[in-house]
């Protein structure tokens, strides 16, 4: 198989099935694109199959041009690994991290735990993209992100957990709503004759609460939704409603003193996690590694 599959020709299959174009594989390997399809027309010679097909103005990969690429994938990641582990040992102190987040996690991540690593490591480059939780997890499986914080990630084979902490989900009011005068943990039905904000379905907290509500037979009618923690945030400081959203770090302003949380009944609710994750097989580079071990110590514990 070594023999046939000449790794260069793969990777320019890799490109375009990722790419969807000859030309969009041609302009990430910086080659011309008559090189790419030659590439590729010799690995379809080589191994007598069929690796692609026009569809439109692109072109798609058949069953055997996935297999092909899934296999050209895992040698490139093998590579990368033996290089990573090799440049591990030089220590090196320069470098560039993307990292991705949902706003939730941006009072908890950057001071308490960024802060640190951003002072020791000045000639380090950084990228931090602020993304619901759909966007963020599709980040790291597409490889532009090395590392993120997410909320309830999929279970995903490809995605690797190094950190999973509790974070309840908590309804919050302010305290001169009707709900802050319950004494008992609320369940959906408590909450369904009030107004309530929430977050947009692109985010994990909100998949989380649908769970939660397919499981109590109930539907949440919601007054406004937003793809913005600030603003469901707010929309609970000016007494218009409800939120549920975990609380994981003190809010900043005087507009939050007055806002209480209160329990949820649904074990669903109860047991959701953050996670900080990376893309199963992937070897990180020196500096994003030594990262990725920074945030690991210095995320809170509780």
């Amino acid at each position: 198989m070594d023999d046939v599959l000449d790794r260069k020709r793969a990777m320019c299959l890799l490109q375009i099935i990722e790419t969807g174009s000859v030309r969009g594989a041609a302009d990430v390997l910086e080659l011309d694109p008559s090189v790419v399809s030659r590439a590729v027309a010799k690995l379809e010679q080589d191994t007598g199959l069929a690796l692609l097909e026009r569809r439109g103005r692109g072109v798609v990969a058949t069953d055997a041009g996935r297999l092909l690429a899934l296999f050209a994938r895992r040698q490139q990641d093998l590579s990368d690994t033996f290089l990573a582990e090799v440049n591990n040992l030089k220590n090196s102190q320069r470098g560039h991290v993307e990292l991705a987040f949902g706003e939730g996690f941006i009072d908890l991540v950057l001071e308490p735990v960024l802060q640190g690593f951003l002072h020791k490591h000045p000639d380090v480059t950084y990228n931090i993209r602020v993304a619901g939780t759909e966007e963020t997890v599709h980040c790291i499986l597409e490889d532009i992100a090395h590392i993120a914080f997410v909320f309830q990630p999929p279970n995903d084979v490809r995605l690797r957990s190094h950190y999973s902490r509790l974070a309840p989900i908590r309804v919050h009011v302010r305290k001169d709503h009707p709900l802050a005068r319950r004494r008992k943990p609320l369940t959906l039905a408590d909450l369904a004759p009030h107004q309530g904000a929430s977050l947009t379905e692109s985010f994990g907290v909100r998949k989380h609460i649908e769970a939660a509500e397919i499981e109590e037979h109930i539907t949440l009618n919601h007054m406004l939704t937003t793809n913005s923690f600030k603003v469901l945030w707010e929309f609970a400081a000016m007494g218009l409603g409800y939120i549920m959203t975990p609380r994981s770090v003190a809010l900043k302003g005087p507009q939050f003193a007055d806002l209480v949380s209160l329990p949820l009944a649904n074990p669903i609710l109860n047991n959701s996690r953050i996670h900080i994750i990376t893309r199963a097989g992937r070897p990180l580079s020196p500096v994003a590694d030594r990262m990725l071990r920074h945030v690991m110590k210095a995320f809170p514990q509780v």
